[in-house]
């Protein structure tokens, strides 16, 4: 496997950092896949999967969303998106989208999100319609309660303590039930996976793990409103495949019940190409969990299903630097 890094400039003078993966030289690339990772993460904690796409033929690109990894540039801008974060998040997945498709005009182009990236992937199946021949979500949820309460809480807040306050209050909100399902537990990480060393490398990565701000939440609850809301899914193209995946121990898809109500939701916009899996007894993050190769092989099977049948030659590219990333596996949590 080929790495690249590259930055992608944004108007408000952002620069999105981001990742080209690309099989080795003179091996055919049969499609695109774009990973979006999920919350208080970054991209490279993707790197297992990518080696596993790039050696079965995948390129496969990724970024550092704002306020997160490499893009957030200094360890204290970690979890301070600024304003506006979810669209300013979408619009850079996209603009990645872009690039991979004027570098492999011929090529399939999938989506692949995590828990937060997930739901930004659920928000760019009804904003865009040309970029992408197909989606997959990891670690996802459907339609959930109390976002609105969520949404007046985090007003609150930032009426009395601004939107750049780190919400402990939040961050508890949202995460501080999701390690009661699980017993005996270690850190206040043993959601994420059931193995322990995985568990232990995201509790230990410095770039992870940051306490969002109040401005962050307020966003977040308005986004997982808008995915779900008839006037946005009526614009999801019932052509393009999707698959989900996830673990039926994921205290985010509510134990499977989320993911469950995310299908049934989108067999009732008759999606004609639609699959799921719950893994049992799985956690979070399928991709490092204990069966993580089974699940990165059927990745594996359901693109190679859906990819054209036109290949293209693998050869450098421009405006990008080869250069080995070191970096253990991405705290606050991977949603």
């Amino acid at each position: 496997m080929r790495e690249y890094t590259f930055t992608i400039a944004e108007n408000d003078g952002t620069e999105l950092f981001a990742y080209r993966w690309l099989p080795d030289q003179n091996l055919p690339i049969k499609g695109i896949v774009q990973i979006s990772h999920g919350m208080c993460e970054t991209s490279y904690r993707y790197i297992r999967l990518a080696e596993k796409l790039t050696g079965c033929g995948y390129g496969v690109y990724a970024n550092d969303h704002i306020g997160h990894g490499r893009t957030a540039g200094d360890p204290d801008k970690l979890g301070m998106p600024g304003a506006n974060a979810f669209n300013r998040m979408a619009n850079g997945m996209l603009e990645l989208g872009e690039i991979a498709a004027k570098e492999f005009p011929d090529q399939s182009r999938f989506l692949l999100g995590h828990s937060m990236g997930s739901f930004l992937t659920q928000k760019i199946m009804y904003d865009d319609r040309q970029t992408y021949h197909g989606f997959i979500l990891s670690g996802t949820n459907g339609r959930r309660g109390l976002l609105k309460l969520g949404e007046q809480v985090a007003l609150l807040q930032a009426k009395l303590q601004g939107m750049d306050h780190r919400s402990m209050l939040l961050n508890a909100m949202v995460f501080g039930g999701f390690n009661r399902a699980f017993r005996p537990v270690r850190t206040a990480f043993d959601w994420l996976s059931r193995d322990p060393e995985e568990v232990d490398q995201f509790v230990h990565d410095p770039l992870c793990g940051a306490i969002c701000t109040t401005g962050f939440f307020l966003d977040f609850f308005r986004l997982l409103q808008e995915i779900h809301w008839p006037s946005s899914l009526k614009h999801i193209n019932p052509k393009l495949p999707v698959y989900i995946f996830a673990g039926d121990r994921d205290p985010v898809g509510l134990f499977g019940k989320g993911v469950l109500s995310l299908v049934e939701m989108y067999r009732s916009l008759e999606l004609q190409d639609m699959e799921y899996r719950l893994y049992p007894d799985g956690r979070h993050e399928m991709l490092h969990e204990t069966n993580r190769d089974e699940v990165m092989s059927d990745i594996v099977d359901w693109l190679d299903r859906h990819v054209n049948t036109g290949v293209t030659s693998v050869s450098a590219l421009s405006g990008a630097s080869e250069a080995p990333e070191q970096s253990n596996s991405p705290k606050s949590s991977a949603l």
